[in-house]
């Protein structure tokens, strides 16, 4: 290339720039006229808005018993992640499901001997009349749940302690979840509904 060949190549280049730097100010502007009529409409207010809830039917009850996380819990929903060691290394997939069939075991049990009672206590403690005739919805739910759960608590606890002691540990802290879970599903179920209305 040639001196001249090169001033002409620099020179297209500087059109090119020259281009771009037209093109970016032209968006920069638009960018600047939009924020500009962003800032000059009114603000938005929503004024208080009021439910009635004691104006419902429920008429069926459908839905999740949330065992082991209540809307309460969500808040410090990060102190649930494990710290870095702690509790220890993994179960190896073989242990894991081995360990989780003997709790799922326990709690089945439990499901089906002492949970109504649970459930009996609750409803002379609550004063919810017919709280019995929600038993079979609460024991499909809660074993609908069961597997994530069993899991979550198995990972948590890691290969920590001996064999017994991890399995008891996790069938009582699943127990508590549960009833911890029924007594929150108690708690919030519309009067209507604790004193038998429903169909």
């Amino acid at each position: 290339m040639d001196f001249y060949q090169i001033i002409q190549w620099m020179q297209g280049q500087l059109q090119l720039y020259e281009q771009r730097i037209t093109a970016l100010e032209n968006s920069l502007r638009c960018a600047e006229d939009e924020i500009r009529q962003l800032k000059e409409k009114p603000p938005i207010h929503v004024g208080t808005i009021q439910y009635k809830f004691d104006q419902l039917k429920v008429e069926t009850l459908e839905g999740t018993l949330s065992i082991g996380l209540n809307p309460q819990d969500l808040q410090g929903i990060e102190d649930f992640s494990i710290p870095n060691g702690q509790p220890g290394m993994p179960l190896p997939p073989m242990e894991m499901m081995r360990r989780g069939m003997e709790v799922e075991e326990e709690i089945n049990r439990y499901i089906e001997s002492d949970l109504p009672g649970f459930v009996a206590s609750l409803e002379e403690k609550l004063g919810a009349q017919h709280a019995g005739s929600y038993l079979s919805f609460i024991q499909n739910d809660i074993k609908k749940q069961l597997p994530g759960r069993i899991e979550a608590h198995l990972r948590k606890a890691g290969a920590a302690g001996p064999d017994e002691t991890s399995i008891a540990k996790t069938a009582e802290a699943l127990k508590k979840e549960i009833e911890n879970g029924v007594l929150a599903f108690f708690n919030h179920l519309p009067t209507n509904m604790k004193e038998g209305e429903q169909q």
